[in-house]
C-alpha cells in the first residue's frame, strides 16, 4: 500500500480520503500543540505567582527592618527632644502621623516636667500580614524609663502592632497600637 515515493496513497476505497494514519498523526500533532500551549499557560500564571510571592516577601523584610528601627525611635527620648520629635513624624503618616503631631505638645510638655528619659530596644518581631504595599508588624519591645520621681530604670515590656505602608518609595507607620 506504499508508492514508490513512500507516500500511502488515499484511501482507494474512501473516494480520496486521508488515511487513518494521517488522521491520527493530525490528531497527535492537535493535542500536542493544545498541550504545549496548556503548559505555556501553567508556566506563566505559576511565574506571576511566584513573582507576586517575592514582592510581597521583599516587602515584609523591607516594612519588618524599617519597623524594627522606627519602634526605637518611638520608644527612644533624650536630651534632645525636639529631635526625637521630629525623627518620629518624620518616619509617620496618615492618621497616625495627625493623632502624633497633635499630642506631641502636650507629651512634650509631660516629659520636661517630669525629666523623663526612655529607651526602647526591639527585643522580637515578627510578620501579622503583608502585601507588597502595607505590612503589620508585631514587636515585642522592652523599654527603660527613668524620670525624676523613679531616677532607678524601670522596665516596661509592651507589644505593638504597627502597619507599615509603602509612601513615595519609603516604609511608613500608619497606626501603632498596644494591644
Amino acid at each position: 500500500d506504499t508508492q514508490a515515493d513512500g507516500t500511502t496513497p488515499a484511501n482507494p476505497a474512501g473516494g480520496g480520503r486521508p488515511s487513518v494514519s494521517r488522521t491520527f498523526r493530525r490528531a497527535g500533532f492537535a493535542v500536542l500543540v493544545v498541550l504545549a500551549l496548556g503548559a505555556t499557560a501553567t508556566a506563566a500564571v505559576f511565574g506571576v505567582q511566584l513573582r507576586d510571592a517575592k514582592a510581597v516577601e521583599s516587602a515584609a523584610r523591607e516594612a519588618s527592618d524599617v519597623a524594627r528601627q522606627y519602634a526605637v525611635t518611638l520608644t527612644s527620648v533624650g536630651a534632645d527632644l525636639e529631635g526625637d520629635f521630629a525623627a518620629v513624624l518624620d518616619g509617620a503618616t496618615g492618621e497616625f502621623e495627625k493623632m502624633y503631631a497633635e499630642s506631641s505638645e502636650q507629651l512634650r510638655q509631660l516629659l520636661i516636667d517630669n525629666q523623663a528619659q526612655a529607651e526602647g530596644v526591639v527585643v522580637e518581631s515578627g510578620i501579622k500580614s503583608a502585601t507588597p504595599t502595607k505590612v503589620e508588624v508585631l514587636l515585642f519591645i522592652d523599654q527603660s524609663v527613668t524620670n525624676a520621681l523613679v531616677p532607678e530604670p524601670r522596665l516596661d515590656r509592651s507589644r505593638v502592632v504597627m502597619t507599615m505602608e509603602l509612601v513615595d518609595g519609603r516604609w511608613l507607620a500608619s497606626q501603632v497600637d498596644l494591644p
